[in-house]
């Protein structure tokens, strides 16, 4: 399975709950990255962060038999993170993407923003 592929299949999956300000970070050409791409979104609820997270699992798994591997944040609902190992997913309420600022942190990787 392509990593393009799956990055397309998360972003469907964000824009199918309403995702806010989608951006792609393309981590590949960092040499101290651990992972190809992060996938970012956010939300303006618990409610929509759980929603966002649960469609891009359930399309991701329906259309290219691709499992998360490790995830965490279901409990709070304030960040919730996907990791699909070349692909990591982080969906926040608002406040708290701007609070964390991975965009920042990772200002080196190549941004693509998507709405």
């Amino acid at each position: 399975m392509g990593t393009e592929k799956l990055v397309d299949c998360i972003i469907s999956g964000m824009e199918e709950k309403k995702g806010n300000d989608i951006s792609i970070l393309n981590l590949s050409k960092l040499d101290y990255a651990i992972t190809k791409y992060f996938i970012i979104c956010d939300a303006n609820s618990q409610i929509q962060v759980e929603a966002i997270a649960n469609s891009i699992e359930d399309k991701t798994q329906k259309n290219l038999k691709e499992k998360v591997w490790k995830k965490d944040g279901y409990t709070n609902g304030i960040w919730i993170l996907l990791d699909y190992v070349d692909v990591v997913v982080h969906i926040f309420q608002k406040k708290y993407r701007d609070f964390y600022d991975l965009e920042g942190l990772w200002s080196e990787a190549e941004i693509k923003n998507i709405n």
